[in-house]
Order: structure tokens, then C-alpha cells, then sequence
């Protein structure tokens, strides 16, 4: 898409004429990856997408790509990159330069346009995260770093219990020991010599919260200990508020909404910070070698900074919204289903329209669930929001579609899809039912665990009342609740794990065979296992 909200190559009228879906196999990927011009030494060059969606550089590795409708997640490539983002990567190639003395000088720029003291680019908002939190551990100390982290200068960062999330790990990753506080008066007791920063995630409850980020950072000014806000979805607005609540840092990823490099992201905080978190970064010998930001990275975020500050903003929104109601438009008259937009409001994270689709599957056919799977093996391949209803007895079903990183004509594709599956789904069959005797899951298990490297050792023990389980779930460092069902030698035990900052599920499906239940387990993002318990 160029800055007028339209699109650089249409697709329509070849949709028009033969079938969306089946052009769509024969056309570039996207838009904004049709030929661009670059100038660099040697003269004029061109930069060419030759690929189709059928036929493409990830397609000849055995890699399909997606149509998303799901967000800017990072694990499936966040955003595309603007086509000034491309060029200025791709003009940066073409030079040596010194990092010592490019990063402030990109650094310089950027904070000019975000509204900070200083800034740079960092490898994504983990990164930033990580990178503050060592500055503030040991600053530009040579012998510090170099005895870091088994010596440590400050040792501890304080996080409100509501702020715990899995981004936390930027902070943990230095092996700080994390104070969790959940008043005012935790927060002044818990500081103390020790602390080198607090660390909060942004969002409505941060505003909302008695400890909110304005509060946090006043009292951490009393005691001059530096304050970290990720904000790393958000919209870079300008003032930058968090700065105007008193953070002393803020960092921003670069490949969600400003569609920047994927491998990059913005740290804002003063100068002499943000120039330490760099001095523990490569290309120095420090605690973050690994975090290697290049030339084309850094470059290609401050020109995703720079559109930022042009693009039209409301255009964007006008358009997805557009899209939206098209997707909408197109399922009418579907038995049963409903649409919903839900617009944004006061979370500057995912900024877009979204919309709900809910039906009754007894009477379209298709679970969501099923549709999502339908939709992820299907060509094209397109992932949507969540995916709801389960046979037999849970079949109200819901899918939702995320316009934030579609490329146009991408919603034309997504509802002629939707409307082919949703008219015409094909036949499901309801779970098989196990008629033989119910096991019994009673007593004390010890449960071996195989991953993909490595063995794992926990003790369950369980009680039952007909064909409900619950019980305890005691890991080798971790220890929660399980919950379940038996249908005759079948079982379903489900829990929620909580550790430092994350929660991941785990669903153990086996079968249960005299004193042995053994089977397969899905702990999510963290992927699949076996396991065979043994009763105790």
C-alpha cells in the first residue's frame, strides 16, 4: 500500500474474471512487494518479487506462506515491511560504516521524531527490555560487565504482580531477582539498594491499576530508580506518554505496527542510558554480543519511524474497517450467523477494527475449530482469531478477523473462502464414544515425560467421582491443579502452569491400561510430548 491508502498493483479485475482464489495462486504475494527501485553503488538497480503464492522462495523449502487475519504476531512474521522500509535496507547494504558511531547518530533521529532524550535501535522490544535492564545493573563499568552476571552491581527489579507476562523474560534473562509488589506501599517498602529498575507492560490496566504507571513512576522518582514501560505493540504517539507520566525508558518493537525490520526495535530513554544499553550490546565484547543489531536493521527502522509520523493514520483505519463490513457483507443469509465489529478504544496496542463471526454449527455444519483447521490446510492458507465450538455439545462457534496486516484485496480472498466453507463444509462426525467400562485414575501417579530433548519427572495425585478428575499436578519445579474426564479407558487431564511471568497449559490425552495411563501431551507454544504415568 503506498501513503494514499491504495493499492500500488490491483488485483480486482483478474478476481473478477476467475475466481478469487484461484488468481490469487497466480499473483505476487503482496503490493507492497512488486518492483521497487533501489540506488546504490554501481548505479540504478531493481529490486523484483517474482514469486506467486503457489510458487515462491519459501514455497521451494517446503514453507507455505499466509494470508493474515490473525495480528501482528511474531510467529508469523509480525507485519510486512514498508516499501521505503525495503529501500532504505537495501541502500544501507551498500556502505561500511562504524557502529560507534551510526547508532547514535540513528539514534539521534529517532528520538527527535518519538519525543525522547535519546533512543536506539535495538533487536526487537525483548531486547530493549534486556538491554535497560542490564545499563542499570552495571552501567558502562568495564569490570562489571566483564564480570557480569555472576557479579552484579544492582541485583534486583521490581515488577507489579498484574504486570507479570512471558515478555518478562528480557528482564529475567540477566538473572536479576524479581521483587513482585502489588500496593503503593509494597512498592516503597521493596526498594532498596539493590534495585536497579522497575519493569511495567503498558496497557489500559497500567493506567487503571492503583500502582499505574503514573504512580510507579512517581514514586520510583523519589528514590531516582529508573523506570521501564513496554509498550512494544503501541502506537509511538507524540507527545509520548509514558515519558510524560515519568518513564525512563520505553520500548517499542519495530515490526508490529510501524512495519519496520522484523529483527528490530526502539528503545527511548536519556541519553547516557540508552548509550549504555548500546555499550553492553555488539558489536562490544559484553553481557549482549548476541544482540546484534546491522546497519540495514537500523536504517530500516528509522525510515518506519519517519513513515510513521506521515502515514494517514485514519485512512489506515477507514480501510480496515472497509474490509471488515466487505467480509461481513459477503456471509449474509449464512443459517444462523451473526457479525460484529468491535472497534478500538483505549488500548494503543492492535489498534484495528476487529471482527467476531458466531453461528450455530447443528445448523452450518462446521465447528470453528474445524473451520480454523480448515482454513490453515486449505489454499490459500489463511489464519484468523481464535476458533470456538467443539462437537458434540459445544457448537455455538465463533472465529474472529484481524484487517491490521491484510494486504488489499486480501479480504475479497478471506470471504470467498469463508463463504465456500460455511455454505458447503462437508461432512463432520461427532467424536467416537468409548462404551467400555469407565478406568478408574484414582491414587498417586508417577509420570515420566519425554520431549523433544530430555525426560521430565512429575507426581500426580488424583481423585475421581464417575467420570470426573481433579487432583494435584506437582512438577519437577512447578505445581498446580489438573482437572479431567475418563470415557471408558480414554482420559482427558487438563492444567494451567504458572511460572515467573507465564502460564502454559498442559493436555494429557492417553489411555489407561491396568496401573498405566500413557499418551501424548500439548503444552501449546511449547509443543508436543509423550508421557506414561504409572500408579504409585
Amino acid at each position: 500500500m503506498d501513503l494514499s491508502g491504495k493499492a500500488r498493483f490491483s488485483r480486482r479485475d483478474i478476481l473478477k474474471s476467475s475466481g478469487m482464489v484461484a488468481a490469487a495462486a497466480a499473483l505476487p504475494l503482496a503490493a507492497s512487494a512488486q518492483s521497487e527501485t533501489a540506488h546504490g553503488e554501481g548505479g540504478k538497480m531493481t529490486l523484483v518479487s517474482r514469486g506467486t503464492q503457489a510458487d515462491n522462495l519459501y514455497t521451494q523449502i517446503g514453507v507455505r506462506p499466509l494470508i493474515n487475519a490473525r495480528g501482528t504476531y511474531t510467529i508469523i512474521t509480525g507485519s510486512t515491511s514498508l516499501p521505503e522500509v525495503k529501500q532504505a535496507m537495501f541502500e544501507a547494504s551498500q556502505y561500511y560504516v562504524h557502529l560507534d558511531e551510526l547508532m547514535p547518530a540513528v539514534g539521534g533521529e529517532i528520538a527527535k521524531l518519538m519525543g525522547a532524550p535519546g533512543a536506539i535501535v535495538t533487536c526487537g522490544c525483548e531486547a530493549a527490555i534486556a538491554l535497560a535492564t542490564v545499563a542499570c545493573m552495571c552501567g558502562t563499568d568495564p569490570e562489571k560487565s566483564q564480570a557480569f552476571p555472576y557479579y552484579k552491581a544492582k541485583s534486583e527489579v521490581i515488577i507489579p504482580k498484574y504486570a507479570r507476562n512471558p515478555y518478562d523474560f528480557g528482564v529475567r534473562m540477566s538473572g536479576p531477582k524479581i521483587v513482585e509488589v502489588e500496593t503503593e506501599e509494597d512498592l516503597r517498602r521493596s526498594i532498596t539498594a539493590q534495585t536497579a529498575m522497575i519493569y511495567v507492560m503498558s496497557g489500559p490496566r497500567a493506567f487503571e491499576e492503583p500502582l499505574s504507571i503514573k504512580t510507579i513512576c512517581s514514586i520510583a522518582k523519589e528514590f531516582g530508580v529508573p523506570v521501564f514501560v513496554d509498550a512494544a505493540a503501541e502506537e509511538p504517539i507524540v507527545p509520548n506518554i509514558h515519558i510524560a507520566a515519568g518513564a525512563t525508558f520505553v520500548g517499542y518493537s519495530g515490526g508490529k505496527c510501524m512495519r519496520g525490520p522484523q529483527t528490530a526495535g526502539v528503545l527511548l530513554g536519556p541519553k547516557d542510558l540508552t548509550h549504555a544499553a548500546f555499550w553492553n550490546a555488539a558489536p562490544h565484547h559484553n553481557w549482549g554480543r548476541a544482540l546484534k543489531v546491522g546497519k540495514e536493521e537500523a536504517m530500516g527502522m528509522l525510515a518506519a519511524v519517519r513513515q510513521w509520523y506521515k502515514r494517514d493514520h485514519e485512512a489506515e483505519q477507514k480501510q480496515w474497517l472497509a474490509w471488515d463490513n466487505s467480509i461481513a457483507d459477503a456471509l449474509k443469509g449464512i443459517p444462523s450467523l451473526t457479525t460484529k465489529i468491535n472497534m478500538p478504544t483505549d488500548d494503543l496496542s492492535n489498534r484495528a477494527p476487529t471482527l467476531s463471526i458466531h453461528w450455530d454449527a447443528a445448523q452450518v455444519g462446521i465447528t470453528g475449530e474445524e473451520l480454523v483447521k480448515k482454513l490453515d490446510e486449505g489454499t490459500p492458507r489463511i489464519l484468523v482469531i481464535g476458533g470456538s465450538g467443539q462437537r458434540p455439545d459445544k457448537m455455538e462457534s465463533s472465529i474472529g478477523i484481524m484487517p491490521y496486516m491484510m494486504h488489499p484485496e486480501d479480504h475479497a480472498i478471506i470471504a470467498e473462502v469463508l463463504v465456500k466453507y460455511l455454505k458447503n463444509p462437508g461432512h463432520y462426525e461427532n467424536p467416537p464414544v468409548d462404551h467400555s467400562e469407565t478406568a478408574s485414575l484414582a491414587g498417586s501417579w508417577h509420570v515420566v515425560i519425554q520431549y523433544g530433548v530430555g525426560e521430565g519427572h512429575q507426581m500426580w495425585t488424583l481423585s475421581q467421582q464417575g467420570t470426573t478428575v481433579s487432583g494435584d499436578q506437582k512438577g519437577e519445579l512447578y505445581s498446580t491443579s489438573l482437572k479431567g474426564s475418563v470415557e471408558g479407558a480414554h482420559a482427558t487431564l487438563h492444567s494451567t502452569m504458572t511460572t515467573s511471568g507465564q502460564e502454559f497449559p498442559w493436555i494429557f490425552t492417553g489411555v489407561v491400561r491396568g496401573g498405566t495411563f500413557s499418551g501424548d501431551v500439548d503444552m501449546g507454544e511449547y509443543g508436543p510430548a509423550t508421557f506414561t504415568a504409572t500408579r504409585a
